[in-house]
This record gives C-alpha cells, structure tokens and sequence, in this order.
C-alpha cells in the first residue's frame, strides 16, 4: 500500500514514534494541509517546471526500480517555495513506498530520532527539512546512519560504558535546505545525489496557477493567470498564496470567472505592483532614497530608520530587490539602482552635482 508521509511539528521533547497513514488529500490534520496537498502535485509527471531536475530524478527511480534497491539519498537545496517539499513527497509515491517526515530543528538529541530510524522499513524514506538546522551532535550520530545503516548506542559510563551497534533496514534520506552552505561538508558528502532548484518562469507559473485555479473550483482565465504569475517572484509558493486571494476576491466583490480586470484590482488591495514587489519593498526602497540620497547606507541604519531588524531586511527583503536589479550591495552599503528610482518614479540624482552616488546612474 502507497503511503503518506506524516508531518512533525516543533513541540518541545521528543517526538512520538512516526504514524504512517495513507497517501491523498486528506491526510494532512486541518483544512490548511488538506488544501496545500491537493494543489500539491502528486506524480513526477504533474510537476511543471524545473525539467532538467525532473529528467534526472526520472533516471534514479528507473534505475532503484531495476535493481530494487533503495533510492540514494538526496539533498535539495535552494530558496524557499520552490517545491524542495513536493518533490520529497512525490518521490516515495513514485516508488511505493513509506515517507517519514520531519525537521531539523525538531531533532534536538539523537534520541529524537531513534524513532524515525527503528520505523524505517527497507527502501523507505525519511525527508529532514531544513537539514542545515541539525544540531551538531545529531549530525555525527547520523554519519553512520547515512553510510553503514547502523546506529551506535552507548549504555553506561565510566568503566561501565559499552557500546551497541543496531542494524538498520535500508532506507533513503532526503534532505531540504534553503542554505546549503550552512552543511559541513562530512554531512554534504554523504549524499549520494544534490539537486537545485531555480526559480520559474512567468509560462510555468502560469501553468501552475491554472492548475491550481481548476483543483479550486474556480475559472480563471489566461490572460488573468498570467498577471498572477508576474507578480509571484518566480515562486510557486507565492503563486498559490496570490491565487487563494484572487479567489477570495473575486467570491467577496464579484461572482464568477477571475478576469484581467478582478485580478489586477485584487493584486492591487493587497499592495502587490507590477514587477512582484509588495509594501515593505517598497517602503524600502522610499526610505533608501529619501533618507539617504540613494546611499550608499548601511543595513543597520536603514533598519532602523524602518524600525524593523537588520535581519528581517536581509532575509526578506534584500534578496528580492537584489535579484531585481533595484538594490545594489556595495563596500559602502546598499545603493539604490536607476531601475529603482525609475519602478519608484522617482528622479535620480543628477551626474553634475558632484554626488557619488551620480556615478550610478
């Protein structure tokens, strides 16, 4: 039988031993996770986008088909909302087998993971999200997890202290991270395949929210789907979040077919411009400009000229503006670019006037 993987939260102690309940829509324990399963792809072949990505996952599972062995173990990495969770789902179903699921800040001892190992059934997989996360002692207790299928446990101490090694039944481990730099590299090596995901395109995002507008029940159309997608960063994530609220804009204010028109006005009251940027990044964008010329200004003194932390600003909002070519990280500090000042309709600073920041534009 075809199983689902169960998801772990954070709770503090340890985790009870892993449950494993049947694949589908309604597996996930409220309506939140019924709905993101059921927009979640299913199959290898319902996967839009990331097609080199696709094509060599495709040959690893033909090939553990061929000689019944289990997958190799995995490492997705790349930024968050891109699918690092689907495809570790999808991968299982593909095989037919069991997934556990958890995370690495769930893991807090190796005790904590004892029940997901003794659980693993031959050819199985355990999905660790966010794996950068794993606490350094659960790290090395899972070396020889990873390589031998073994666990050493050790019972007493002193003179006392004896050691257990407990076979394991092959299994597979996937890992997700979204800063795959964070790994050390006896925990990177160990993964006998990595694959990245890149961002989508507006065609694949596109194809994506009408996909997702149809297992809604709701009628959208191309051109409407299309805005959607140009708006959502080259994010799936995004793309949903964006269409959920299309939807319930278009349920509220009107009825029926999710036009250009609605689209664009729902896009437009949740502060969402043209190119994807939002309130905040706009605001920091303004504050750049208007505060300090345009820069060059440090992260700190921005943050709290928005008086917001410095980290919310790299993590969320830096990277975006980065990719955008609106913001510029220099020795000196973030500068304003001419695109930002021309997104902002704003005047850049005239050559002539001896700014510095002159030589930018």
């Amino acid at each position: 039988m075809v199983r689902q993987p169960v998801i772990r939260g954070s709770e503090e102690g340890p985790p009870d031993p892993p449950r494993k309940t049947p694949f589908g829509p309604t597996g996930g324990d409220d309506d939140q996770d019924r709905l993101d399963e059921e927009l979640r792809p299913q199959r290898l072949e319902d996967i839009v986008g990331q097609g080199a990505v696709v094509s060599r996952l495709r040959i690893m599972l033909n090939a553990a088909r061929k000689r019944k062995e289990p997958l190799g173990h995995l490492l997705l990495d790349g930024p968050p909302g891109l699918g690092k969770t689907t495809f570790a789902t999808v991968l299982p179903r593909e095989l037919g087998t069991e997934c556990q699921i958890t995370s690495g800040p769930v893991l807090s001892a190796p005790k904590d993971l004892l029940p997901y190992l003794t659980n693993a059934s031959y050819g199985s997989v355990l999905f660790i999200d966010e794996i950068h996360r794993l606490p350094h002692t659960v790290e090395e207790f899972i070396y020889p997890v990873m390589e031998d299928f073994r666990v050493d446990i050790s019972l007493g101490e002193g003179l006392n202290a004896r050691t257990i090694n407990m076979r394991l039944k092959q299994f597979t481990v996937i890992g997700a991270t979204t800063r795959s730099g964070m790994l050390t590299a006896p925990l990177r090596d160990r993964f006998v395949h990595r694959e990245h995901l890149d961002f989508y395109t507006i065609d694949e995002l596109g194809d994506i929210v009408r996909r997702n507008a149809r297992k809604l029940h709701t009628t959208i159309s191309d051109d409407a789907s299309h805005e959607i997608a140009k708006r959502s960063r080259g994010t799936p994530r995004i793309a949903n979040n964006l269409l959920r609220w299309t939807r319930d804009f278009v349920d509220s204010e009107a009825d029926g077919e999710i036009t250009t028109a609605l689209a664009n006005e729902a896009l437009a009251r949740r502060e969402v411009d043209l190119l994807g940027l939002d309130r905040q990044d706009r605001r920091y964008l303004e504050t750049l400009i208007r505060v300090f010329g345009g820069g060059p200004a440090g992260a700190q003194a921005i943050a709290h000229s928005m008086n917001l932390s410095p980290d919310t600003l790299e993590d969320e909002v830096e990277p975006f503006l980065l990719r955008c070519g609106l913001l510029l990280r220099t020795p000196r500090g973030r500068m304003a670019t001419a695109e930002a000042f021309a997104h902002l309709g704003m005047r850049p600073p005239d050559p002539d006037s001896g700014d510095r920041q002159g030589r930018l534009f």
